[in-house]
């Protein structure tokens, strides 16, 4: 099935320019695939012990963090046919489904869009057509977290067209953007040629002008902060005018810049991958340049140890679905950057089987959350060796 494929395999969306890439066909690395291996299935054992009764992992409020484990179980490359998926992989879904609400949504008590993307990732990672109803109509509730804000005139205007966490406000970030955007992407087949009733789609155009809003490019983002400092140019911020996250600098013309940071500027390529831009288009090749000159599997770029593994496992993402085999670095050299991030990531997994950041921002002093990132980082990186 295409879509499992796509999901699990990483396989190439888009191509990128030649200078970046070596060709797709590479020796097998055969000793280090089978490390990797063994990575996983000591993860995957670690999470299935940390399973409550009940169906879920860490919390039963965010159903979103059952479907990332969910996602990383059924990436292993070792997993079985969904039909014969362990009693706790089973018991993981039947509490996923029972989070549907009337509504569409995949979710309990706040963060909607959050909780409805990732899920929707999980169902579709099953492999089950059992599973294609309730897809279909988290799909449409997820389309309808897409903010309206066309004809406001207010500051509030810069989140036109993005998604945010979906409570009821209207501050789009890109991060939640793109979960949106990589849910829809991959749920797509499930709706292309078919009549099905109350099928929506995404405003495309007024997502591409949120996208925009958050890259560090003059040429498409007129915002005040946007700059083409050689520190910033191409990457990415959180949302629009936010500098509470990589902070702000100030440039010799006394300009105000906001700061590009890693995870969010693999996510804005993410984006534009989703949103079908084509490989040389400069948005493109301005992020995949900022990306190059701050490469790095010790830090987030921009922001140290906060975020580090929702970076590593959203880099693993953006240059597995680009096509991309070793970066062509700042200085000149190129490296192998799937090796990289799997040795990094091999030589901090703990004796137990897990991984945990030693920075809490963003819930990743949770063990459960941060090894479903490194899982899924591990899978997409097994399959392109």
């Amino acid at each position: 099935m295409r879509i499992l494929l796509l999901i699990l395999f990483a396989l190439p969306l888009s191509a990128v320019t030649a200078a970046d890439t070596v060709p797709l066909v590479q020796p097998i690395n055969v000793s280090l695939k089978k490390e990797l291996q063994h990575a996983i299935d000591k993860g995957t054992k670690w999470l299935e012990a940390r399973q409550n009764p009940a169906g879920f992992w860490t919390t039963p409020e965010y159903p979103a963090l059952t479907a990332l484990v969910l996602t990383s179980l059924r990436g292993n490359p070792a997993a079985l046919p969904h039909d014969k998926d362990p009693e706790f992989i089973r018991k993981g879904y039947a509490f996923l489904l029972s989070c549907a609400q009337p509504d569409g949504g995949i979710y309990k008590k706040d963060l909607y869009n959050y909780n409805t993307s990732i899920s929707i990732m999980a169902l579709l990672a099953a492999n089950n057509p059992d599973y294609n109803d309730v897809i279909l109509k988290a799909r449409n509730y997820v389309i309808g977290c897409q903010a309206n804000l066309k004809n406001k005139t207010g500051p509030e205007k810069m989140y036109d067209g993005g998604i945010g966490y979906g409570d009821d406000d209207h501050y789009s970030d890109l991060s939640n953007t793109v979960m949106a955007l990589e849910a829809l992407y991959y749920s797509k087949p499930l709706v292309q040629g078919k009549e099905l009733t109350n099928a929506k789609d995404l405003n495309w155009p007024a997502a591409m002008g949120f996208i925009q809003r958050c890259q560090n490019l003059t040429a498409y983002n007129k915002e005040p902060w946007a700059s083409d400092d050689p520190q910033n140019k191409g990457g990415f911020l959180y949302r629009p005018n936010d500098s509470s996250h990589a902070g702000a600098v100030t440039l010799p013309s006394g300009k105000i810049a906001l700061r590009s940071y890693g995870s969010m500027s693999y996510d804005g390529l993410l984006s534009y991958i989703y949103a079908d831009l084509k490989p040389d288009d400069p948005r493109v090749l301005a992020v995949q340049e900022w990306l190059r000159n701050n490469y790095s599997v010790d830090e987030n770029p921009g922001m140290k140890k906060d975020g580090l593994y929702y970076y590593y496992h959203t880099m693993a993402k953006a240059l597995s679905t680009s096509g991309v085999n070793r970066l062509k670095l700042k200085n000149g050299s190129t490296i192998n950057w799937r090796e990289d991030l799997a040795r990094k990531l091999l030589d901090e997994q703990k004796n137990e089987g897990f991984w945990v950041n030693t920075s809490g921002r963003w819930w990743e002093k949770d063990p459960v959350l941060v090894t479903s990132y490194a899982l899924i980082a591990l899978e997409i990186i097994h399959r392109g060796l």
